[in-house]
């Protein structure tokens, strides 16, 4: 599940660095610095708000997109599968679905890597999806393919993708709201002639900076959320199945590429085999014996 969150954070950085720099742009951009040279800082809270939430919902609501072309992901038609293995993916993700309570099935994806993984992402229960990895389904044995799935399940029906662009609008709007404040601040030690700029120039710098901080809090969040993806998927597909998919996802982890598991990493179930403040994922080994 190690790629959900870089796809739903870089397009959020983006949209978020996007709708700033037209906002200062505009006239009446820095509506927030009131006549006294000063910060108004109500205005500026509800202006920070306003940037945050907005780039964090255009992010969920493109984040299967997203998924969907970066990973190259081949949605599978359902009612005409293209051999057995597809026939059987989708039937293991519509029956935990329906395990799950979930209305609307999950579309079904599966994506060309060597890795041993699986994600699910989407804007929401009625829009998800959920992609398998080739190398899973050439190396794990059925009941571990179901335990997998059943985590990925899981985290449709706990609406983790909302949660996550709920905590990151507030995670945004701080970081709008800090870097405005940092910006001028910084404005105020250069000549008034190059205030505008070292401003507009400054609160770029700080929002990358503060946005890099803060996606610590989602990272954090994300190390959590995948304890409760797993005993969802134990109460889906049966604990046994589920610590037999963890135990067999360990011994893959190798397979795991660095570069997407620092950038891409809270999409898939498996990420880092050793786990930091930067680390999406928990240990596996504290994953199972959580389980147990």
């Amino acid at each position: 599940m190690g790629k959900r969150i870089f796809y739903f954070l870089l397009t959020n950085v983006l949209v978020l660095l996007t709708i700033s720099i037209i906002f200062s742009l505009i006239p009446g951009g820095l509506g927030y610095i009131n006549t006294q040279g000063g910060i108004d800082f109500g205005t500026l809270l509800i202006f920070s708000a306003v940037i945050g939430f907005t780039g964090s919902f255009i992010s969920l609501g493109m984040s299967r997109w997203m998924a969907k072309r970066m990973m190259g992901v081949r949605v599978i038609d359902p009612n005409q599968p293209n051999s057995q293995y597809e026939r059987e993916v989708v039937e293991k993700v519509h029956r935990l679905s329906r395990a799950a309570g979930l209305v609307h099935m999950p579309e079904v994806g599966i994506y060309d890597s060597p890795e041993v993984n699986a994600f699910a992402t989407g804007p929401s229960k009625k829009r998800s999806l959920v992609a398998v990895s080739t190398g899973l389904l050439q190396e794990m044995d059925d009941d571990a393919v179901e335990g997998v799935i059943a985590h990925e399940v899981a985290h449709v029906a706990n609406g983790d993708m909302v949660t996550m662009t709920l905590l990151q609008g507030v995670v945004n709007t701080f970081v709008v709201f800090l870097a405005r404040v940092a910006a001028f601040i910084a404005s105020r030690f250069v000549k008034e002639e190059l205030a505008p700029i070292i401003h507009f120039i400054a609160i770029i710098i700080f929002q990358l900076v503060f946005s890099i901080l803060g996606s610590l809090v989602v990272f954090a969040y994300s190390r959590h959320r995948e304890y409760h993806a797993d005993r969802g998927g134990a109460d889906l597909a049966g604990k046994d199945k589920m610590r037999h998919a963890l135990e067999s996802l360990k011994a893959y982890s190798h397979r795991i590429k660095a570069e997407e598991d620092t950038s891409i990493a809270t999409l898939k179930i498996n990420g880092k085999r050793k786990s930091n403040i930067f680390s999406t994922h928990p240990d596996l080994d504290e994953r199972i014996k959580r389980l147990i």
